[in-house]
């Protein structure tokens, strides 16, 4: 895929930049070339390959699924203006 002048005209009317005809043929060479690296990298085999959160191997930093604090509904609800078992109470706005 390759970007032409009025594409990036086009773009940057749509993030709402001011580019001059200048910067727009520069912005041409550079978004070509960008996109020329992510071809390349769509011809990587990556079948295989584990996806990774970093470059050194770590394991994942679990908690115990547990309920620490709990039963508080009563607290919740003690300063609300209407409720009803636990529940908030608000007027109705649709009929």
């Amino acid at each position: 895929m390759s970007v032409d002048i009025a594409t990036v005209k086009r773009v940057a009317r749509l993030a709402r930049i001011a580019v001059s005809e200048e910067e727009a043929n520069r912005m041409t060479g550079e978004l070509n070339g960008i996109l020329g690296f992510v071809e390349q990298l769509s011809e990587v085999d990556v079948a295989g390959v584990e996806p990774m959160t970093s470059v050194t191997p770590m394991a994942m930093k679990k908690r115990e699924d547990a309920v620490t604090d709990g039963d508080k509904a009563d607290d919740i609800v003690a300063n609300a203006p209407a409720s009803d078992r636990n529940f908030f109470l608000v007027p109705k706005v649709v009929e």
